[in-house]
């Protein structure tokens, strides 16, 4: 029986020829970059963190890792601890030693390359009451890698874990770990909301009487390209805080259908009408020719183009907190 394929919204192929590979690596012989600018790490709170039950928190790890507290939950994006990525080594340490990480309730995996999805990293955090939640395609491998609560979600499925609705929503990427998986599995982005439970009195499809606390909406944006379907995500979800990569983007002829650059994260974070972005996947590994200098200046010198507040865009230090506050929002907003 031939196995699935999935596929990009408008059937965007990011396909590479063997020609094209060459190329890159002879323009790359060719090209000279500063590597000396390294993220500095902050010591994380961790008294904080392993106290913490109430408050919305994110915690830059490094690349796509975040640990995330939300709704009494404590969350791990495509966690990643290895000190090396195929022959790059780790610029820098991990902003929260794995083994200071506290207990997990749930494992997000926006897809299955090798620097979101480390399954010796996985092992470590893992519990029995851990969830891991994966694209379609990719529960059946986590269940042969001995994990057992595994929930797997088709882009726009929604899963509730105690008060989180998670929904999966697109990217424009590809997956594979071996040369014969290629796109076996899907790739996409988690959208995380408190899950609403209405009090006495409220009717259904109405707004209350009386707005709530509520904490923001989260958007983990995972690994993506350039797409139509972040104005799609902005239309669907009230997104208040976006996570959003901004690195591996060089040389762009050959990166720009997988990878925003920096121009194209903050024109993705306008389309998803966030107020505030954290910018990730770029200056832990050398997975492209860009650095981390060229990655944040880019993106500032946008900013400033766009008019984008600069309280709106949080650069974290590996092992940073940012801490997001509740607000008074209605239910139905």
């Amino acid at each position: 029986m031939p196995r699935v394929r999935y596929h990009n919204i408008d059937n965007v192929n990011t396909d590479k020829t063997l020609k094209q590979f060459r190329q890159w690596r002879e323009e790359r012989r060719q090209k000279k970059k500063d590597y000396s600018y390294v993220i500095p790490n902050l010591d994380p709170d961790l008294d904080y963190l392993h106290a913490n039950r109430h408050e919305t928190s994110v915690t830059w790890v490094g690349h796509a890792t975040f640990f995330i507290q939300y709704e009494g939950l404590n969350i791990v994006t495509d966690p990643v601890w290895a000190k090396r990525m195929a022959f790059s080594k780790r610029f820098g340490e991990p902003g929260i030693p794995i083994t200071d990480i506290p207990p997990l309730d749930i494992i997000l995996i926006s897809h299955s390359h090798y620097d979101h999805l480390h399954i010796a990293s996985i092992r470590k955090l893992y519990r029995t009451e851990t969830t891991i939640i994966v694209p379609a395609g990719l529960r059946k491998k986590m269940i042969r890698k001995g994990f057992r609560r595994v929930t797997e979600l088709q882009w726009w499925e929604s899963t509730t874990v105690g008060g989180v609705r998670i929904s999966f929503v697109p990217t424009q990427h590809w997956t594979r770990r071996t040369p014969f998986d290629t796109n076996t599995s899907h790739w996409g982005g988690f959208v995380l909301e408190p899950e609403i439970k209405r009090e006495e009195g409220d009717e259904a499809g109405k707004k209350s009487d009386s707005d709530r606390l509520l904490p923001p909406n989260l958007y983990f944006a995972g690994d993506s390209g350039y797409f139509p379907g972040f104005k799609d995500i902005g239309k669907r979800f009230n997104i208040h805080v976006a996570l959003m990569p901004i690195g591996a983007y060089e040389p762009e002829w050959f990166m720009t259908s997988q990878h925003v650059n920096p121009e194209e994260a903050l024109q993705a974070f306008l389309d998803v009408q966030a107020e505030t972005m954290i910018p990730m996947h770029y200056g832990t590994f050398k997975l492209a020719d860009d650095t981390a200098q060229e990655a944040l200046e880019r993106m500032e010198a946008e900013r400033r183009r766009l008019g984008i507040g600069e309280e709106q865009i949080r650069v974290l230090k590996y092992g940073e907190t940012f801490k997001v506050q509740p607000e008074r929002r209605s239910v139905t907003s």
